[in-house]
C-alpha cells in the first residue's frame, strides 16, 4: 500500500486540538474525513506532533496508508476541496514505507508570537498572544540561553504529560522584537506537553521585569512544575515545521539550517 505524506497549515482557533475527540471538532477528524472521501475508503492519519486546542500550524506533517491510487495533484486538489476553510494541504508526496511522520522526525520547530502593545488587536485576536506591558527581548534571550542543550524539562511539562521521559534536547531558542511583536522561535528534538507555552510564560515574566534572567535556570533545575510560572495562552503558538533525515527526501525548512551539526543523532524518546 502506498504511504502518502501531507504538509498541513491550519488555524487552530476553532478546534479542540489535533487529536480526535468524541463530539468535539478536531483537526485529525477533519483531515481523515477529507482524505477518506478522496481515497474512497477509511483512512487513519498520523501526525508529527499533536497540537493543543487553539494552537496553529504553519507546517504540520502527517502520513497515511491507502490502497487508493491517485495522482499527486488529485490528492492535493481533492483533499483541499473537502477540507474546511481553516485547514489546508500545502503539499503531497509519496514516501517510503519506513517513513513515519512522528518517529522519523529529528527535530521540531515552534514559533510563539506576542503582540506587545497597549491595545489588543481586532484582526489578530486569535493569532497572537497579547501582552500589555513592555517586554525586554534582550532579557528574554539571555534567559533562554539557560535552556539550551539536553536537560530534564520537568518544570516545563504539563502535569498530565504522558511522555515516558522529561529529557529533551533544545537546539536553539531565538527571541527578537519586530516592531510591536516579540517572536520566540524554538527547535528541539521533541517537546513535552505544554513545554513551549510554559517556556514562553517564564520568558514573558522575565521580559516584563518581574524576574531576573537567571530565574529560567532556577526553574529548569528545580524540576518541579509548581515553580514554573504561568502557562502562556495558546493563541500565539504555531507548529512551524518538522525536520527529517535527508534520506527521506523531505524539504528542509530554512530555520533548521541553524541546528548544530550533531542534531541528527538526537531522536525523540519513544
Amino acid at each position: 500500500m502506498p504511504r502518502i505524506a501531507l504538509g498541513l497549515e491550519y488555524d487552530g482557533s476553532a478546534f479542540a486540538g489535533w487529536q480526535w475527540q468524541r463530539e468535539r471538532r478536531t483537526i485529525q477528524a477533519c483531515v481523515e474525513e477529507a482524505v477518506g472521501k478522496v481515497a474512497a475508503e477509511r483512512v487513519d492519519v498520523v501526525c508529527a506532533g499533536r497540537t493543543d486546542a487553539g494552537v496553529h500550524a504553519l507546517e504540520q506533517v502527517v502520513h497515511f496508508d491507502t490502497a487508493a491510487r491517485r495522482e499527486i495533484r488529485s490528492w492535493l486538489l481533492g483533499i483541499n476541496t473537502e477540507l474546511p476553510d481553516d485547514v489546508r494541504v500545502l503539499w503531497v508526496r509519496e514516501v517510503a514505507a519506513e517513513f513515519h511522520a512522528r518517529y522519523s522526525a529529528i527535530a521540531r520547530f515552534y514559533r510563539y508570537v506576542i503582540l506587545n502593545r497597549a491595545m489588543k488587536s481586532a484582526l489578530l485576536r486569535r493569532q497572537v498572544t497579547w501582552h500589555r506591558h513592555p517586554l525586554d527581548a534582550g532579557a528574554m534571550q539571555e534567559a533562554a540561553s539557560h535552556l539550551i542543550g539536553e536537560h530534564d524539562f520537568s518544570s516545563f511539562r504539563a502535569q498530565g504529560c504522558q511522555s515516558k521521559s522529561p529529557r529533551r534536547v533544545m537546539h536553539f531558542i531565538r527571541v527578537e522584537r519586530k516592531a510591536d511583536r516579540v517572536i520566540i522561535e524554538l527547535a528541539a528534538n521533541a517537546f513535552l506537553h505544554h513545554m513551549v507555552r510554559n517556556i514562553a510564560g517564564v520568558l514573558m515574566e522575565i521580559g516584563s521585569g518581574k524576574r531576573e534572567a537567571a530565574w529560567a535556570r532556577a526553574v529548569l533545575e528545580a524540576r518541579d512544575r509548581k515553580l514554573g510560572g504561568v502557562t502562556a495562552p495558546p493563541d500565539g503558538l504555531y507548529l512551524g515545521g518538522i525536520h527529517y533525515p535527508e534520506s527521506f527526501g523531505m524539504t528542509k525548512h530554512p530555520v533548521f539550517d541553524r541546528l548544530p551539526a550533531t542534531a541528527d543523532r538526537f531522536f525523540p524518546p519513544g
